[in-house]
């Protein structure tokens, strides 16, 4: 174990939002131990932590069994140190219209969206209740708030990750651990968003769509926030978006 380290456990750590999160939390001196289905998509983001004076070790689990969410909290914590901090980072956000959608698509959009973030953040919990602190973050969509035409498998899982926080947030507050929820609301800087929709892209020149560094950096506030002022829900969204 490194001695005195804290972790930050990133849950989904993609290209954008989830690895800027890491990189976020590592400048900080924290540990980034980040997670995809496949730990070589991991090595970029590892290696550019490390470039950076950082630490970062990256992990190929599926977030959506339970054996190996927990074989991956017992590694990172008996190896590495306390997860102080968790970041559930998973998307799913497949279009579909309800007249064309199957139940295998929508059972697997909730699992991976929804159901994960169950196992995962309940995983982190039990080894935050027992040291009597800590942080967990999840991060929804407006989806999660209404919702849209073609998005109804989504918009159920983000609905659901959104009641799971809000319960969570009631239950372990008073055990001082501070649960939130982060509703991004608009297109984030990503290759997809370039490649698939290169007018919307065209606003980055404007500040039109989320930049994911920005993103983190609301991430860390809610982590470093004094207890006597803890924020449940925050919404991040461009300046000319529409809501």
């Amino acid at each position: 174990m490194t001695q005195g380290k804290k972790v930050v456990l990133v849950v989904g750590a993609g290209d954008a939002t989830g690895g800027a999160i890491a990189k976020r939390f590592a400048r900080e001196g924290y540990i980034a131990c980040v997670t995809r289905r496949s730990a070589d998509k991991l090595q970029p983001l590892v290696d550019e932590i490390r470039a950076q004076g950082g630490e970062a070790h990256g992990f190929a689990s599926d977030a959506r069994k339970e054996d190996e969410v927990t074989a991956l909290v017992e590694q990172i914590e008996s190896t590495l140190g306390p997860i102080e901090a968790f970041v559930f980072n998973i998307g799913a956000n497949v279009p579909c219209s309800i007249l064309d959608e199957t139940a295998r698509k929508y059972f697997k959009i909730w699992e991976m969206a929804c159901f994960a973030g169950f196992l995962t953040a309940q995983a982190v919990a039990r080894r935050m209740v027992s040291r009597e602190r800590g942080t967990i973050l999840f991060t929804g969509a407006t989806a999660g708030l209404r919702g849209a035409a073609g998005f109804a498998a989504f918009a159920g899982a983000k609905h659901g990750i959104r009641a799971l926080a809000q319960s969570m947030a009631r239950e372990l507050g008073p055990r001082n651990i501070h649960v939130a929820h982060v509703v991004v609301d608009g297109a984030i800087d990503t290759a997809f968003i370039r490649d698939s929709f290169p007018e919307r892209y065209a606003l980055k020149e404007q500040d039109g769509i989320l930049d994911p560094a920005h993103i983190a950096d609301s991430y860390w506030f809610l982590h470093a926030q004094p207890r006597d002022a803890w924020t449940f829900e925050l919404d991040l969204r461009p300046w000319m978006e529409r809501w």
